[in-house]
């Protein structure tokens, strides 16, 4: 007696439109959030580290940071980890497309009249719910250990966006190393080797006028500095138009870079 395996057949090519594709998109997104809705102890990550983090550099170290004020401190460093937050979520989302990519669910996906770019895209979206679970968390803890915000809602409102705005954009870099390696932990040390160095020479935890000369050139543009600058502003006052720009540039550069890289990978895992 014999058997057969049975294969996912590719689904005849298609031209899908922008509003299709949409469509697709935020139906796969969907179907992420309720992966989500369904495992709460994959946000436990993304919850308990930056409570740590707070936690930890404003009774421990801010007051050698501040010279004793650590209410001032506080305000300081709460939108700096507000920063580091959505940032290192975003490593997640490239652990769970390696993991997908492991198990053959691309092989479903190529095997469904969708577009070609639907599953990434529903993914991202879908990792949206992660970032606003943690900064929810976050934003609760820094009210009860005494921060404020100094500006208006809108302004709140702004920094929120651009915050997971920030980190969608950021998180296809993620998806790139996801689609490149086959281990779902592999993936998880080459972006912490990625996002570390980015978070700790920056100016979230220290002024940047405090590091050597060569590394405080680096702080002053690299983009974990610049959008802390740019949420400082938004919540406690003060410019935002330069660190804004810059930040929008680094947003777009990466996207523009690391979007088409992931597609391209991504065709390859599931050709």
């Amino acid at each position: 007696m014999s058997t057969s395996t049975v294969t996912p057949v590719a689904a005849p090519a298609l031209r899908i439109g922008p509003a299709k594709t949409v469509r697709h998109s935020l139906a796969l997104a969907g179907r992420g959030v309720t992966k989500l809705a369904k495992s709460p102890a994959s946000l436990v990550d993304v919850v308990l580290t930056p409570i740590v983090f707070l936690l930890m550099f404003v009774y421990l170290f801010g007051g050698a940071i501040a010279d004793g004020d650590t209410d001032a401190y506080l305000q300081t460093i709460v939108p700096g980890i507000m920063v580091m937050t959505v940032f290192q979520a975003s490593i997640g989302i490239g652990v769970a497309l390696s993991t997908d990519a492991g198990t053959g669910m691309f092989d479903r996906f190529r095997s469904m009249p969708i577009a070609r770019s639907a599953p990434l895209i529903g993914a991202v979206l879908a990792d949206i719910v992660r970032y606003v679970v943690a900064l929810g968390t976050l934003v609760v803890l820094a009210l009860v250990m005494g921060y404020r915000v100094e500006t208006d809602a809108v302004s709140a409102l702004a920094a929120i966006l651009l915050l997971l705005g920030f980190a969608v954009s950021f998180s296809w870099l993620s998806v790139y190393i996801g689609m490149l390696v086959t281990a779902p932990g592999s993936v998880q040390g080459l972006m912490t080797i990625l996002v570390l160095p980015l978070t700790f020479a920056s100016n979230v935890f220290v002024p940047s006028q405090s590091m050597p000369g060569w590394l405080q050139a680096w702080s002053d543009i690299n983009p974990v500095s610049l959008m802390a600058d740019t949420v400082r502003g938004l919540l406690n006052g003060g410019e935002v138009a330069g660190p804004l720009f810059g930040s929008l540039g680094w947003m777009a550069g990466v996207i523009v870079v690391f979007f088409p890289l992931a597609m391209r990978a991504y065709r390859k895992n599931a050709a």
